[in-house]
Formats: C-alpha cells, structure tokens, sequence
C-alpha cells in the first residue's frame, strides 16, 4: 500500500504553533513591561515625596516672609545658611524612569528651585487615584507634569507656553 504524504500537514500545524507561542511571547512581554512602567512610576511617586518633604523643610528654615527655596538640589543635601551640618535630604535621589540624578528643576521668579520633576519621556500610565497633595497629577499628559514642590503648581493647559518661563532642567 501507498503511504500518504502528511509532511505539508505537519508543516503548516508547526508553523500554526509558532505563531500561536509568538502571540502569546509578546503579550506577556507588552505585560511585562506595563507591570515595570507602573513599579517605576510607584518610586518616583515615593521619591517625589521625599523631594517634597525635604523642599518644606528647607522652606521652613527660611526667614518667616521669605520662605525661599534652595539654589541647588546639594543645598538640600547640606543646608548652607546654618552652622554645621543640617540635611533637609540623605541623598539626591536618582529618577527611576531614567535612572539619572538628573532632575527638571521648577524655579521660582527669585530662582530658586520650588519644585523638582522628572526629565522621562512619554505619557504616565497612572491617569487617576491620586492621593492629596498630588491630585493635580490626574490627566497629566508628560512626566514632566507630575511636580513635586511645597505648594501646589498650577499645570498650563495645552498649548499655553505660560509658566513655561519657570521650568529648566539641569
């Protein structure tokens, strides 16, 4: 008797398979790195928060109607304007989205710095259930708006370059 060939069968149930496997590879991957996104955005939410508290506090050592900010993120390290050693922060923290000690610095008209923000690209994937004091990071479209200051900072609308005047990044 004649065999059949089923080799064309086999052929197209392997190829079926692989791409099932390459479907599902790269859905867990998208995964993956959604899970890493958000992990990420947790610690510039924890880190933003030290950066916050440290600006207050440095804030508070200022003459009663100055309230003024540091010059510079080392100020907050080791405040300047006291005898001996007071740290308002342990250490310039690195921005988890980058991974750089680079941070966009949000400077008052005196210039000095009133907030501090992260240098990231793209579009934050938490848009809701923020805690006070950020809930203005709601609906926020860059990273770059999510800042971290002593007070609330009002976000330009889109297209509104006004306030754009304070930010520079280092």
């Amino acid at each position: 008797m004649p065999r059949r060939p089923s080799h064309g069968f086999s052929l197209l149930l392997l190829l079926a398979m692989v791409a099932v496997i390459g479907v599902v590879s790269a859905g867990a991957v998208s995964v993956g790195h959604m899970a890493t996104r958000q992990q990420a955005e947790q610690e510039l939410l924890a880190i933003g928060s030290e950066f916050r508290a440290a600006l207050i506090s440095y804030g508070a050592g200022s003459p009663a109607t100055a309230m003024l900010g540091p010059v510079d993120l080392q100020d907050l390290l080791r405040d300047p304007r006291v005898p001996g050693l007071r740290r308002h922060l342990r250490k310039v923290y690195a921005d988890p989205l980058t991974g750089d000690t680079q941070w966009g610095l949000l400077r008052g008209p005196n210039g000095r710095i009133i907030g501090i923000y992260s240098l990231a690209p793209g579009t934050p994937a938490k848009q809701a259930g923020f805690d006070n004091p950020y809930a203005e990071f709601e609906g926020a479209t860059a990273y770059s708006q999510w800042v971290f200051s002593a007070t609330p900072v009002v976000r330009p609308s889109r297209g509104d370059p006004s306030g754009a005047d304070l930010r520079s990044s280092r």
